[in-house]
């Protein structure tokens, strides 16, 4: 039994250790233009399709918050619209633009280093 639970805790584990790789550099819509640059020019192609990967997922991902919010806006009533409600909505469909614009800012500097040392652009178009 002992031998059993102490297997099943290394696979576990294993499993844990592989995957941490991957949980690595994420999407940062407030990192500096400067310091994205600078990563930029030190990444070889792999690392640069990674991030520009990571960067147009999170775009796809804030396009669709951008929708979502789009449909709750048409949907609110015109008594409203006029209200907080619409107010608030207006205020987070503005933040969801400023933090969608600084995603496709570092995105194109991803995209743009990749597409200079001739790296593989499949799949990356917005």
């Amino acid at each position: 039994m002992k031998t059993l639970c102490l297997s099943i805790c290394t696979g576990v584990a294993a499993i844990c250790l592989l995957m941490l790789p991957g949980c690595g550099k994420q999407a940062d819509e407030k990192k500096p233009l400067s310091e994205v640059q600078a990563e930029a020019e030190k990444m070889n192609t792999d690392d640069l399709r990674a991030m520009a990967v990571k960067y147009k997922d999170a775009i796809v991902a804030k396009t669709t918050e951008v929708g979502k919010l789009k449909d709750k806006i048409k949907q609110t009533p015109v008594t409203e619209a006029l209200g907080g409600e619409a107010s608030k909505l207006k205020q987070e469909a503005d933040a969801l633009g400023k933090s969608l614009n600084a995603l496709e800012e570092r995105f194109e500097i991803y995209y743009n280093k990749l597409k200079e040392k001739k790296g593989d652009l499949s799949g990356l178009g917005l």
